[in-house]
């Protein structure tokens, strides 16, 4: 039969390493090296969603203050929709997530930057903030009044 014994960790003798390739660092244990990971898109789409993002900008500069507060009043009340969408299991897309939250602070940053400009400083800005928001009315975003209206029309169209 076989036999099977444990070596002492004293005993067991380990071939050295050879670091000429791998760079010194201060991680003391095993070092593997990574694969090349090539990237999956091209140079040209990154410069594209680039311009997609300056024009984006662009168009939030081009607005009013008042425009872009009410904007994101929308997109804070669409982006819930879309947590109810997805704790109620329906079909919604997951990007629209992201996308709305890149694009609330896109306008806050634009919004923010204007106060800058303007002078108002952080603690000040922070103030009028609360106050901006406990002045919001709350209604029905965008995506809910045109689902209502289209029922409303469907409604109408079955009674008549």
């Amino acid at each position: 039969m076989f036999s099977l014994s444990i070596a002492s960790p004293s005993s067991l003798k380990i071939p050295p390493k050879t670091t000429a390739t791998l760079p010194k660092s201060s991680f003391n244990g095993i070092r593997l090296p990574t694969p090349y990971r090539a990237s999956f898109r091209s140079p040209s789409s990154s410069v594209v969603m680039m311009a997609k993002r300056e024009e984006e900008l662009k168009e939030i500069r081009a607005r009013t203050t008042e425009e872009l507060n009410e904007e994101i009043i929308d997109l804070k009340g669409e982006l819930l929709m879309l947590r109810l969408q997805k704790s109620v299991r329906n079909e919604f897309k997951s990007s629209e997530f992201g996308r709305m939250r890149k694009r609330i602070a896109r306008m806050l940053t634009v919004k923010r930057e204007r106060e800058i400009e303007e002078g108002i400083g952080k603690r000040l800005s922070r103030k009028l903030d609360r106050q901006w928001k406990k002045s919001i009315v709350v209604r029905p975003p965008p995506s809910l009044k045109k689902l209502q209206e289209e029922e409303a029309a469907a409604e109408a169209a079955e009674k008549s």
